[in-house]
């Protein structure tokens, strides 16, 4: 295992600047060298991710600067950046973008910033010619303390676009220009209502990560850029907080297929270590509930356009639904929530009966219904912690939920980046608590130890019943 990794920042100017695919191309062209990636995402994003996995063989982590502190983003990056060759973080939005206008907090720069790594800038200068220049230079002085590994250029007109570039740069900016890609060099991967398609989805096989290496390594001096990156110490990080004592494991059953794939690794991880043996089933392919599951984690994804699979696992909806009723800690996140309301409704106008654990109907509509950074405040004890707990996350979705549940308490207080008091969220029914908030259990570790001590009293609730 090497003592350090080189590391690099790919940042836009912009959303919808390139960086994706300069990212996966990056990542596809290392690996065929024959070297260690390890992936970074930063922002709450599931998507990006998963491409990453698919192109590193590795899972890719969210790096984010305002659901997780500076030392928790510190230990993920040296977690998971040892032991191999070069870490590859792909930004979000543009370089600066983040909470405010006035602070850089929640940005792409700031990160590079905490973890001293320097900027690739991805900049789409389809239309542009001298003006490039002046771009450039902006952001490379917009920040003194922000250091830049060299600009690429994207969606260029011809190979004359990108030498006319260089030379506007020339006397004006540091940064080398280390390539550019034509604009019909392009490899484009599809979307959906909540962005790219997911990798489990369109998983990207090895034509088209030959394509994005060729793209890469025919469009961009990768030698330099490796030359110019430095090498950065890193030892690993102490283990996840909450190891159980020997042998004291529950057993927690995780829906993992193309309707549920939305997890953050750390979640999973730290439900583990706090001692849960994860047991993961896929409702897609008519799986039952493991029969010794004494938890349930439905994470997010796309249950809407998996509604009739889902709904044809009617023996898995009637024991979720029995389980729930008998008091079986349930955590549920946004796509997973909707999968325990009574119904969902599609883009269509279709029904599709689902769990029934709460008595709403999960209604699609074809523009976006909330998106942001949340800080969540339990009200009450719940599985997740004593009253008063907070913990911090991301809600993204196009449904909303419809009806009423008489029997549902309202769990969370919710507040978004801002401090923003917005209304109460969260919805527990004995034991089963949903909601439209991907959760961040690094951002509060002790959710994961809750969820599973809870786990364990169910077991043993169950132990005693059966004697």
């Amino acid at each position: 295992m090497r003592a350090g990794v080189k590391a690099i920042v790919i940042a836009g100017t912009r959303s919808g600047s390139g960086k994706t695919t300069v990212t996966l191309g990056l990542m596809a062209a290392l690996r065929r060298r024959g070297l260690r990636v390890a992936p970074f995402k930063v922002g709450p994003d599931f998507i990006d991710p998963g491409h990453h996995r698919r192109v590193t063989g590795r899972d890719s982590r969210n790096l984010d600067g305002w659901m997780l502190s500076r030392p928790t983003n510190r230990k993920i990056f040296q977690r998971h950046a040892a032991g191999c060759d070069v870490a590859v973080i792909e930004g979000v939005m543009g370089l600066f973008d983040g909470f405010s206008g006035t602070s850089e907090a929640g940005s792409t720069a700031q990160m590079a910033k905490w973890l001293g790594i320097p900027v690739l800038l991805v900049v789409d200068a389809a239309s542009m010619a001298r003006s490039a220049a002046a771009l450039v230079m902006g952001f490379e002085c917009f920040d003194p303390d922000l250091s830049f590994a060299g600009v690429l250029f994207n969606r260029l007109g011809s190979p004359g676009h990108l030498e006319y570039l260089r030379q506007a740069l020339k006397g004006h900016v540091r940064m080398p220009c280390l390539g550019g890609l034509q604009r019909r060099q392009a490899v484009r991967i599809p979307e959906r209502h909540l962005g790219l398609v997911t990798g489990d989805d369109h998983p990207l096989g090895a034509d088209t990560q030959a394509r994005l290496a060729d793209l890469v390594e025919s469009s961009m001096d990768l030698d330099e850029l490796l030359a110019r990156l430095p090498v950065l110490p890193v030892s690993g990080a102490p283990a996840l907080p909450g190891h159980p004592p020997h042998g004291d494991r529950v057993p927690v059953a995780v829906a993992r297929d193309n309707a549920f794939c939305f997890y953050y690794p750390e979640n999973l991880e730290l439900l583990a270590a706090a001692g849960a043996d994860l047991r993961f089933f896929s409702p897609l392919a008519g799986d039952p509930l493991p029969p010794d599951a004494a938890g349930l984690y439905l994470g997010g994804g796309y249950p809407e356009l998996f509604a009739a699979e889902l709904c044809r696992n009617r023996v898995l909806r009637e024991q979720i639904h029995l389980a729930s009723r008998n008091g079986m800690p349930i955590y549920a996140e946004c796509g997973g929530f909707m999968y325990l309301c009574r119904s969902i409704r599609d883009f269509e106008g279709n029904h599709f009966e689902m769990c029934g654990c709460f008595a709403f109907t999960a209604r699609m509509a074809r523009r976006l219904r909330s998106l942001g950074y949340r800080e969540i405040r339990l009200r009450h004890d719940c599985m997740l912690g004593p009253a008063g707990t907070r913990v911090r996350g991301h809600e993204f979705h196009y449904s909303d939920i419809v009806g009423n549940d008489p029997a549902a308490v309202t769990l969370y207080e919710v507040s978004d980046r801002g401090g923003k008091h917005r209304s109460r969220e969260g919805f527990l029914v004995d034991r089963t608590l949903g909601s439209y908030f991907h959760l961040h259990f690094a951002s509060r570790p002790t959710l994961a130890a809750a969820f599973v001590d809870g786990c364990r009293r169910y077991r043993k609730e169950n132990e005693r019943h059966d004697t």
